[in-house]
């Protein structure tokens, strides 16, 4: 089953806003938006926002079996894994089980992710 479809329309903007919700454990942290996701397969692409002061430290780093795709769409992140501040532009293709995280940010961040559960390894 393919990915679902929409047409047009800007996640950004103040009317989408109630389409948000709290990321899971991440509340008053994070907020997400699924753009479009394969029910099937559990393909998805969302955006993660981050909020202003987040700070995800104490739930330490992640890693997926599977490969995902993230874009820096505004503000910044840093990323304790690589030490890195990460900015609007950053991109990142990551392999099955990198480690990514903790994060945090001081003015707020959004991240567009493109994950592919279904293809784990082997």
């Amino acid at each position: 089953m393919p990915k679902s479809t929409v047409t047009y329309w800007n996640p950004l903007a103040g009317a989408s806003r109630d389409r948000w919700t709290p990321v899971r454990g991440l509340e008053g942290m994070a907020e997400e938006l699924t753009l479009s996701i394969d029910a099937q397969s559990g393909e998805y692409t969302r955006l993660t926002r981050f909020l202003p002061g987040a700070d995800t430290t104490a739930f330490g780093g992640k890693s997926h079996a599977y490969p995902e795709e993230v874009f820096i769409v505004s503000g910044r992140l840093y990323d304790a894994a690589f030490e890195q501040w990460l900015e609007a532009g950053h991109y990142a293709s990551r392999p099955p089980g990198e480690v990514h995280g903790p994060f945090r940010t001081d003015e707020g961040c959004v991240v567009l992710e493109l994950s592919f559960p279904a293809r784990v390894p082997g």
